[in-house]
C-alpha cells in the first residue's frame, strides 16, 4: 500500500434504536464495551486512528487511546448525525491520503479486512467491505473526496457519496463487516457468538 489512510471510528451517536439501560456502545461484550472491541480491532490494523465521540462516551476508550487519537465533539454536533461526525473526523485529519470509516458499533470487523479496504484505495476513489455480496464496513474514501466528506450531515453518513462515485466492493470472508449493534436483540445475538467472535 503506497499510503496509509486514517481510520475514523464515529462513536458519537445517541443509539436511539437501542432500548437497553445504557448506551449501546457501553454495553458489555466478552469483558469489554462494544466500542472498546471496535477500537481494539482498529488499533490492530496498524492504521492511523481517530475515534470521534462525545464526553459521556469518552471514558469507554480513553485508556486505550493516545490523546491525539481521540476527538471529543459536543452533544449538539453529535446530534447532527453520523455524517457530521464523519466530517469532523475528516477535518481533524485533513492531511491524510484518504479515510476509512468504521462505525463504533461494529466490534467484529477483523484487522485484515480493514487493511484490505485501505489497500483498495490505491486504485479506487471509494471502496467498501462486502461479505457474500452484501455491502458492509469499513468504507474508504480517497483524498480527492475531501471537499464532499467535510460537508456531510444527517444520519445517512456517507451513503450519497458512495452512490455518486464508482465504488469498489472488496469481497471478504469476514461476516463481521456486516454485524452492527442497533438493538438489544443484535447485542444478544452477538453475545451468543461468544468468545469465538471476540478472539
Amino acid at each position: 500500500m503506497a499510503s496509509r489512510p486514517t481510520l475514523i471510528v464515529p462513536a458519537a451517536g445517541r443509539g436511539s434504536r437501542y432500548g437497553g439501560p445504557q448506551h449501546k456502545l457501553a454495553a458489555e461484550f466478552e469483558g469489554r464495551s462494544v466500542l472498546g472491541w471496535t477500537v481494539r480491532r482498529a488499533q490492530q490494523s496498524g492504521l492511523p486512528l481517530l475515534v470521534v465521540t462525545t464526553e459521556p462516551l469518552r471514558p469507554l476508550v480513553a485508556a486505550q487511546l493516545a490523546p491525539r487519537d481521540l476527538l471529543v465533539v459536543s452533544e449538539a454536533e453529535a446530534a447532527r448525525g453520523m455524517g457530521a461526525t464523519i466530517a469532523a473526523g475528516v477535518v481533524e485529519r485533513s492531511g491524510a491520503p484518504g479515510w476509512l470509516v468504521l462505525p463504533g458499533d461494529m466490534p467484529l470487523v477483523q484487522p485484515a479486512s480493514i487493511l484490505a479496504v485501505a489497500a483498495a484505495l490505491d486504485q479506487h476513489a471509494v471502496a467498501y467491505a462486502q461479505h457474500r455480496g452484501r455491502r458492509g464496513h469499513p468504507v474508504g474514501f480517497a483524498a480527492e473526496l475531501y471537499s464532499e466528506l467535510i460537508q456531510l450531515q444527517g444520519d445517512e453518513g456517507a451513503r450519497r457519496i458512495v452512490a455518486r462515485y464508482p465504488a469498489h466492493g472488496v469481497e471478504l470472508d469476514d461476516r463481521g463487516v456486516l454485524v452492527d449493534i442497533d438493538t438489544e436483540a443484535d447485542l444478544e445475538a452477538l453475545r451468543r457468538l461468544g468468545a469465538d467472535a471476540a478472539s
